[in-house]
């Protein structure tokens, strides 16, 4: 317990808010090594010094490392899904054309508006 007095409603909830704090660093560690070990363009010792800093500042060191990389995290979030998507595609052995007649399909069918079917197969051509 975080104060004296016995198991009291404030207590608990400073229990839970501790325990919530504790929940949210850890998934955020979670993500920002995530992120660190990916990348390609930083040394082994910058990660190394990036993994010293998170883990002994607790949230000061997560907060510098969003602050800091937040930009580039996105984009390689965004990469890497793009990567799996296109990998997802040359295994199932789906081309663009196939994604294009069944998008054409669902048109026809009356599933999809002119305007969803042309903002999908923009999405798909780019």
């Amino acid at each position: 317990m975080l104060f004296d007095g016995g198991f009291t409603f404030t207590n608990f909830l400073a229990d839970v808010l501790a325990i919530f704090a504790f929940v949210v660093w850890f998934w955020l560690l979670v993500l920002i090594f995530g992120d660190l070990f990916r990348r390609h363009d930083i040394s082994g010792w910058a990660k190394a010094l990036w993994v010293l800093a998170v883990v002994l500042t607790s949230y000061l060191g997560v907060f510098a490392y969003m602050i800091t990389q937040g930009r580039g995290m996105a984009e390689r979030n965004a990469q890497q899904a793009q990567y799996a998507r296109d990998e997802l595609r040359r295994v199932a052995g789906l081309s663009v054309a196939d994604e294009i007649a069944k998008l054409d399909k669902l048109k026809k069918a009356g599933s999809i508006t002119n305007e969803e079917f042309g903002r999908l197969r923009a999405k798909l051509v780019q």
